[in-house]
């Protein structure tokens, strides 16, 4: 089995490293908290206003970082 490099926030390691137990590796805690979820189980979870401002979000997130590259046309 092969492994991979992530990079996570500050914050959001201090919180995956809250969840380990003393004998778990970190890659036994992502299996534990995420075993048998699936995308599907959260549809419904927000609302069509949140969702929306969620949407909103994350396109204005998207222009911002496509606004900021050097594009360059051939």
């Amino acid at each position: 089995m092969g492994t991979k490099t992530i990079s996570l926030a500050d914050d959001a390691y201090e919180r995956l490293k809250a969840e380990k137990k003393e004998d778990e590796s970190f890659s036994d805690v992502v299996r534990r908290i995420t075993d048998g979820a699936e995308l599907g189980d959260f549809y419904g979870v927000l609302s069509e206003e949140t969702a929306e401002e969620l949407e909103d979000a994350v396109a204005e997130r998207r222009s911002e970082r496509i606004d900021g590259l050097d594009v360059v046309s051939y």
